[in-house]
């Protein structure tokens, strides 16, 4: 079966920068290789990544009229997904990321919203007919939460489950919360929501259980190279990752979400299974620099 997603979010541009180190306040350090540009935004990686692991990807997302983005369709088209609800700001410029990465692959990142910010509910109406027809409707954190909320109520209107990757974290409004069948966030974004760090298993089990109580049907939790830690009421578990060499973790995270929902039946609740996929798919892209130029293609990836 190919599951049908929807994913609302971001299309940025992203502006990379290799460095030894990272300098310290009031440091000027040299660079090897100048500035590069990749397509990004966690909802564009998100996409891409589904569409290549052969699930029906639709799109939602805003650019600016600068052309900036021109480039990314070309990947979009590669990829198979449905462009059809990208639409076009009429105030602001595509949005930006820049990103600066070290030699172990740990990266910063500095995002512009831009045109990102102007996705409004009705965009996202627009696209009801495709929401009602899909298995999975996708979200971040880098587009508006009213556009997130009207896209949540429509799927739930018409059934749909709905999953939330709360990245960058911040505070989730009573309303959204009440949407959220499947949230999806790191370690870090998981302490910040719940308050509770995450250092062992126990802490794990903690912070789920603190999403679980917020009526939330399935946590996640993607613990870099540990692995992803699973749970719904009455089962639990963690799935380990794969051990390989850490080029840059730019779009691992997207990746894994992209692989998991592709793979992911919420009526059969293979949650190990589509977990140990996107494991795998993760592990594929940490090995290559950049953000979509790393996400790999299902037939790359040994099964």
């Amino acid at each position: 079966m190919t599951n049908k997603v929807v994913i609302l979010g971001s299309t940025n541009v992203d502006q990379f920068l290799t460095v030894e180190r990272y300098a310290k306040p009031g440091e000027t350090l040299h660079v090897k290789e100048g500035q590069k540009k990749y397509g990004g935004g966690k909802g564009a990686n998100q996409a891409i990544a589904t569409a290549r692991m052969n699930a029906d990807t639709t799109f939602i997302s805003k650019v600016g009229k600068d052309g900036l983005a021109d480039f990314m369709f070309e990947g979009f088209k590669e990829a198979g997904m449905n462009t059809e609800y990208i639409t076009e700001s009429e105030t602001a410029d595509t949005g930006q990321a820049f990103i600066t990465v070290d030699k172990d692959g740990s990266n910063t990142i500095y995002v512009y919203g831009g045109a990102n910010m102007d996705i409004t509910p009705e965009d996202v109406a627009q696209a009801e007919a495709v929401i009602k027809e899909a298995d999975y409707v996708v979200a971040q954190l880098e587009v508006p939460i009213p556009a997130i909320i009207r896209a949540f109520e429509i799927a739930r209107k018409h059934g749909i489950t709905t999953i939330l990757n709360p990245a960058p974290a911040s505070e989730l409004l009573e309303e959204l919360l009440g949407l959220i069948d499947v949230i999806i966030p790191n370690e870090f974004e998981a302490e910040i929501l719940s308050g509770i760090p995450v250092t062992d298993e126990k802490s794990m089990a903690q912070n789920a259980d603190y999403f679980l109580s917020l009526g939330i049907k399935v946590v996640l939790i993607t613990i870099g190279a540990q692995g992803t830690y699973y749970a719904v009421k009455g089962n639990s578990g963690l799935v380990k990752a794969y051990k390989v060499d850490v080029v840059d973790t730019t779009a691992a995270g997207d990746t894994f979400i992209g692989a998991f929902v592709s793979a992911f039946d919420v009526k059969q609740m293979n949650l190990e299974t589509a977990i140990d996929f996107a494991n795998k798919a993760a592990s594929y892209t940490v090995q290559k620099a950049g953000a979509q130029i790393s996400i790999p293609f299902a037939k790359d990836i040994e099964y």
